[in-house]
């Protein structure tokens, strides 16, 4: 048989128009990138505050390699725990209003790290039906009873809690920015029903963090829950422009996850460059909230354009998600927007539920109010093209 199987699942898949096959950018990330040597019109990236290509991350991250050189070597319980991962940590325990942080080199790695040290086989984890991937994987590895509850239904994560009481510990967990449908989770219910329920509440602020808050802090200081929530996990990835991820707490749980999480002990530690590119991103964050406030000005601005000619647009956050329905119509649009200089891919199952593939608008503090309306011209006759069959 060997490994004729693969050959059939990958045939499946561009039956169906689910095969995924990634563009090559031959530039840095911006508004603008290089492919085959064109320029094209990004809206598919989490760089939400333009930070990736700053000239002062770039000069951080250059002058620590200088400095440490580029790699760790080791674990950093073995030898790779290096000043500037001191330095990070420290940075954003006070950026997140927290005693502590710990750092991992993914956010997928925080996650599923966390979630399996805190929980296990005489334990139940309760999560929101679209909470990402990684925290669905991370739920499923740790041996938990994992129950879900309808997206943002407050009252059956209520319901599943009431039933719980015979576990001997009870993690609830969500997003509070789903990546793919750009809205926001009801975090101060949340937080009274597990308060009342005696949970552990964490909460993924990966596309929330530089993004939410007057000051970007993410959507804790959006809701005014500073000490409320137990575990915040949070992403150096997107609006930060660096790479990595983190779980920031109380000091006990940062010590009790140094020693439990697998996917931070058994990993080399992130290279010291990249934490001086977090450490400048987020610093630029906090002396100065122009692109923070550019940022929403062209989420407002892309919002008032689109609901001209769709009618089922919201706009929480800077992902604002056009839903077309089958894979098909949705693969088409994206491609002519490609043939128009637009990189806008599809978002396809399983990333979504089947029937609801769509084009993710990511919005850029550093998108000009013209690189918008490239976009609504273009977009505009297309959905036009299939209104009648996708009933937007």
């Amino acid at each position: 048989m060997g490994l004729e199987f693969v050959l059939n699942e990958l045939q499946a898949l561009k039956d169906h128009a689910l095969m995924r096959e990634y563009k090559t950018i031959e530039s840095a990330q911006g508004p603008y990138v290089q492919i085959n040597g064109k320029p094209y019109l990004s809206f598919c990236s989490n760089n939400y505050l333009g930070l990736a290509d700053h000239p002062k991350i770039k000069q951080a991250a250059i002058a620590a390699i200088h400095q440490y050189g580029w790699g760790t070597g080791a674990s950093r319980l073995v030898a790779g725990n290096m000043m500037l991962h001191q330095e990070l940590e420290k940075k954003i325990a006070e950026f997140k209003g927290t005693e502590a942080a710990l750092l991992f080199p993914t956010g997928y790695m925080a996650n599923v790290g966390a979630i399996c040290a805190l929980v296990g086989r005489e334990d139940i984890v309760i999560g929101d039906k679209l909470n990402h991937a990684s925290i669905i994987d991370g739920c499923r590895q740790s041996g938990a009873s994992f129950r879900v509850y309808p997206h943002n239904d407050v009252s059956q994560l209520e319901s599943l809690l009431q039933k719980s009481s015979r576990y001997r510990r009870r993690l609830v967990v969500t997003d509070s920015v789903f990546s793919m449908d750009g809205d926001t989770a009801p975090l101060p219910e949340i937080v009274q029903i597990a308060q009342k329920y005696d949970a552990i509440l964490m909460i993924d602020d990966a596309h929330a963090t530089g993004v939410f808050g007057q000051h970007g802090k993410g959507m804790i200081e959006y809701y005014g829950l500073e000490r409320k929530i137990d575990i915040i996990m949070g992403s150096l990835s997107k609006a930060i422009g660096s790479i990595g991820g983190f779980i920031a707490g109380e000091k006990c749980l940062i010590d009790f996850l140094k020693n439990k999480a697998r996917s931070f002990i058994y990993t080399t530690a992130l290279p010291p460059a990249a934490c001086a590119a977090s450490l400048a991103g987020l610093t630029l964050i906090q002396e100065d909230t122009s692109l923070l406030d550019k940022l929403w000005e062209n989420v407002r601005y892309l919002k008032s354009q689109l609901s001209e000619f769709i009618s089922n647009i919201s706009a929480e956050s800077p992902i604002i998600p056009i839903i077309i329905g089958s894979a098909e119509d949705a693969l088409t649009i994206s491609t002519r927007l490609y043939e128009n200089g637009i990189l806008l891919p599809a978002i396809r199952p399983p990333t979504v539920p089947l029937g609801t593939s769509r084009l993710r608008v990511s919005l850029m503090a550093t998108h000009s109010k013209e690189d918008i309306n490239k976009l609504i011209n273009t977009l505009k006759p297309q959905i036009a093209q299939i209104a009648q069959k996708i009933k937007l």
